[in-house]
């Protein structure tokens, strides 16, 4: 099963150098276990661009989506067989980026 965390922060690049060291090591051992997919780190809020193609002409938003206090700063997409572990390992992750997370378990692809 995969699983989405979101690491919530209220400030974009906001890591110290002692934040990336943990969160590279944090990531080694999700690699090593064979829990690595992805990860990555996101630009800010203001940075988005909202399209919405719904109607017979697309829109473009500059801007977020919604206004928040706390957003999505960055992601990891992990493997887990259950959600005990992607919880077990995520709390280690939460501590190492000295974030809140968010996990929320992936849909499996249609049939």
């Amino acid at each position: 099963m995969q699983y989405l965390i979101n690491v919530i922060d209220s400030r974009s690049e906001s890591g110290t150098a002692e934040e990336a060291v943990a969160i590279d090591a944090f990531n080694e051992k999700l690699v090593a276990g064979g829990h690595w997919v992805f990860a990555a780190g996101l630009a800010d809020p203001t940075a988005s661009t909202v399209v919405d193609g719904r109607g017979d002409e697309p829109i473009f938003t500059d801007g977020p989506f919604i206004e928040a206090k706390e957003w999505a700063a960055g992601l990891w997409i992990i493997e887990a067989s259950d959600l005990d572990v992607a919880l077990k390992l995520m709390a280690e992750g939460s501590k190492a980026c000295n974030r809140c997370l968010e996990i929320r378990p992936m849909l499996p692809p249609p049939a």
